[in-house]
């Protein structure tokens, strides 16, 4: 499984805040301590994205290679200061491809994607949910993915006039309807609001200091990390942190 984080507050750099903590980002890409699910590095390559104080598209830096082995990132990473970032480090189902297009984070117009997990069943599983995409959705995803297919279905359904979290959560709700069982831990952010899901996997989160932290694990020993339910939906600014369930479907119920 993947790990990822989205981070809100004041500025800092990418080096400061995916990888001097003493569990930071980096550290999990080699050495997580929470891989349910398979797997036991991550190290199918990794991104980061980041906005600019003056808006707009945001940024990003990914890569097929183990995060640990990036010298061009360690270089970049301390020059880079933003106050809203969204980065991930990848492990790969077995089956799908290893390249850089299928790192997180996925993005769309100004929105930020990143999906921590699998979909069971792939993609026989949610081939009528893709069915649903327009065709042109289907022809440019960013890779033949799980991950990206859940951030085309995202954006499609904001297309919709639905808002982040009603998007996030209908996806979440239609894929383990679909596929039962599957970890679909999703991570979306504008750069002024985080939206996140659980799903069979873990999610920390932590507002300290005007900022907000949202994390697979928590990057630090300090306190005030809060443990995410499993099934629920997270909606996180830098003034709040507003979690509730998820809806359960008939296949999820026991």
């Amino acid at each position: 499984m993947c790990r990822h984080l989205a981070y809100l507050g004041a500025p800092v750099d990418l080096a400061t805040l995916l990888c001097d903590a003493p569990h930071s980002l980096l550290r999990q890409s080699f050495a997580p301590s929470d891989m349910r699910g398979g797997g036991t590095v991550n190290a199918d390559g990794f991104g980061a994205g980041w906005y600019e104080p003056d808006g707009g598209t945001p940024r990003r830096y990914r890569s097929a290679a183990p995060m640990w082995t990036d010298t061009s990132f360690a270089d970049l990473a301390p020059t880079v200061r933003s106050g809203a970032v969204l980065a991930a480090v990848r492990s790969a189902t077995p089956g799908m491809p290893v390249v850089e297009t299928a790192c997180a984070p996925f993005r769309f117009d100004r929105w930020l994607f990143s999906h921590n997990g699998f979909v069971r069943g792939w993609p026989d599983s949610v081939a009528a949910l893709a069915g649903r995409l327009p065709v042109t959705d289907l022809l440019t995803l960013d890779a033949p993915t799980d991950s990206a297919l859940l951030a085309a279905l995202v954006a499609d359904r904001m297309r919709t006039g639905l808002d982040a979290a009603a998007s996030v959560a209908a996806v979440a709700t239609e894929v383990s309807a679909a596929a039962p069982q599957s970890r679909l831990n999703l991570l979306l952010t504008d750069g002024r609001t985080i939206t996140a899901t659980t799903a069979y996997h873990a999610l920390s989160v932590r507002r300290d200091d005007g900022g907000v932290l949202v994390a697979s694990e928590p990057t630090d020993g300090k306190p005030g990390w809060q443990p995410v339910a499993d099934r629920h939906l997270l909606t996180a600014s830098t003034s709040a942190v507003d979690i509730r369930p998820l809806p359960v479907t008939a296949a999820e119920e026991p």
